[in-house]
């Protein structure tokens, strides 16, 4: 039985205050005025392509590629639907806590399956890895009765609220958000999943998820439909791609009738969906430096403005990409591989884009560069170049500078951002700090050492005097607490082994997920207010 659900027939409830933990109802969110029109960006081309080798192939000729509506489906979407929560990877997802927050409560845990496969990179175990956000869904009732029917006399009780997640055990799991506990059964997915899923804004049931170790073959890119309980589509090793890597960490997004997934083998495709979902290639970007021998893998996820999206690659390309032509706008050397996904931010109604770069191509040492662009054309507005080292443990090397995505203020904070640098200084321990940027100038306000470096993507919360409060994890299972305006640490709380994923927050609570099995959700809270 296949289901099709048209957004703007959504009815159900969650709880309405997001204050309360939980997203809005979609209904009350879809009645509301119609949003304006998003006007496209100009198609042109800078000077600066011209460091570029690129090739675009058109391969469904029936459909002009332009993109019939660019207004971000994500923002009316009952949950946190990708990696940061929508099209410019710049949500806050709406946390919200009351008074100082103090303390940090562990709500349940659950274990993944373990994978002990040998691969041509090591064993992967269970948990998640990075960027492994969970997605968070609030079904509406006409969706959770199919779900109801179709699991009727399933141990399993399906979940109003619902948590889905990738794991490195090369498994998809779904779970009551509630009590942790299964929402449906868990899906072979053959692969080790490292990246974030996404789940089709359209509520059309598609999830979008992409492999991310070659254990077995085939090796790629799928589509789960969930009223369907399978893999309706894959999308294997490309033999056109100009990289061997068939890798896809990164988080694809729906933008109109298209999703655009980037691919570590150098490629960015773009999809047609149709109205029950399935997928057929409508076009492709193929680049890499002029003075390259090969292209550079895109694990970063794509950033979107209207038809512009950017993304950064393996060897420190950010390239500016119409995605009504699949062209290519600008381009600028950041200098080195790319994990972070650039965040794009509006200030005083001008579009920005912000990137950070690791050390990894420069050898033992060198400089994470980070830099403020205007998305229009390109041109830095603000760079800065930070120390950063390699750091080799064993048979294994970690690079130093940015692997976390840059976390936009709000609030009292609204004048500055927050990023997790890896500083991996010799002899030291591989430090890493959290550290608060100014928007305008690149200043930096603050840095505060934690207790190991951190992979894991920084998020934020607001009280009721829109005061700025900052939730991050390191690799040594530590999860903080701090001042956004001070960097003030708040609390802390130790957990877990390995936070390499990012955090999906649904109003004062938190699900994030571990390299060492299990996942975690947790509360906020302030002692005095409990």
């Amino acid at each position: 039985m296949f289901y099709v659900v048209a957004v703007s027939l959504l009815s159900g409830s969650c709880n309405s205050n997001r204050a309360n933990g939980v997203v809005e109802n979609a209904a009350d969110t879809l009645a509301s005025e119609a949003k304006p029109v998003v006007k496209p960006y100009p198609a042109r081309q800078y000077p600066s392509v011209e460091a570029l080798n690129y090739k675009v192939d058109i391969l469904d000729t029936l459909h002009s590629g332009v993109i019939e509506d660019l207004t971000d489906l994500y923002a009316d979407a009952p949950g946190v639907f990708t990696f940061r929560g929508n099209l410019m990877r710049n949500a806050d997802f709406g946390g919200t806590v009351y008074g100082q927050p103090d303390t940090l409560i562990v709500n349940w845990t659950f274990d993944t399956e373990y994978d002990s496969r040998q691969t041509s990179v090591g064993t992967w175990g269970g948990g998640t890895g990075w960027t492994g956000q969970p997605l968070y869904v609030c079904w509406p009732d006409s969706i959770l009765q199919h779900f109801l029917r179709e699991l009727k006399g399933d141990s399993i009780e399906p979940a109003r609220q619902e948590v889905m997640f990738g794991s490195l055990c090369a498994r998809a799991y779904f779970l009551d958000f509630e009590t942790g506990k299964p929402s449906r059964p868990s899906l072979d997915v053959r692969n080790p999943i490292k990246g974030t899923a996404s789940l089709d804004p359209t509520m059309n049931g598609n999830l979008y998820i992409g492999q991310g170790v070659p254990a077995v073959e085939p090796f790629g890119a799928m589509n789960v439909n969930l009223f369907r309980n399978g893999i309706t589509h894959f999308f294997g090793r490309d033999p056109k791609a100009w990289r061997g890597w068939g890798a896809y960490d990164s988080s694809p997004v729906r933008i109109g009738q298209f999703l655009i997934r980037p691919g570590e083998n150098g490629t960015l495709y773009k999809f047609l969906v149709d109205e029950e979902g399935g997928l057929t290639l409508h076009s492709t970007l193929r680049f890499r430096k002029s003075s390259s021998y090969g292209a550079g893998g895109i694990e970063s996820s794509i950033a979107i403005a209207a038809n512009y999206g950017v993304v950064g690659d393996n060897h420190g390309s950010v390239l500016c990409v119409d995605l009504n032509t699949m062209l290519p706008v600008w381009y600028y050397d950041l200098g080195d591989d790319i994990d972070a996904s650039p965040v794009i931010a509006m200030e005083d109604g001008i579009p920005y884009v912000y990137a950070g770069c690791e050390v990894d191509r420069q050898g033992a040492s060198g400089t994470a560069n980070f830099v403020k662009l205007n998305l229009a054309d390109g041109h830095e507005v603000w760079s800065r170049r930070t120390p950063a080292y390699k750091a080799t443990v064993g048979e294994k090397h970690f690079d130093g500078g940015y692997y976390a995505t840059p976390l936009l203020g709000k609030g009292n904070c609204g004048d500055r951002l927050f990023v997790n640098f890896v500083e991996n200084s010799p002899g030291t321990g591989q430090p890493g700090y959290f550290v608060a940027l100014s928007r305008a100038t690149g200043q930096e306000l603050y840095r505060v050492r934690l207790r190991h470096y951190a992979w894991s993507s920084p998020v934020l919360f607001l009280n009721e005097k829109d005061e700025c409060y900052v939730l991050t994890a390191d690799t040594y299972g530590n999860i903080y607490i701090f001042d956004g305006k001070s960097g003030q640490e708040r609390c802390s709380l130790h957990v877990g082994a390995n936070f390499e994923s990012s955090p999906c927050v649904v109003g004062n609570q938190i699900v994030i997920g571990s390299r060492g099995r299990t996942i975690y959700k947790l509360t906020l809270t302030n002692r005095k207010k409990r």
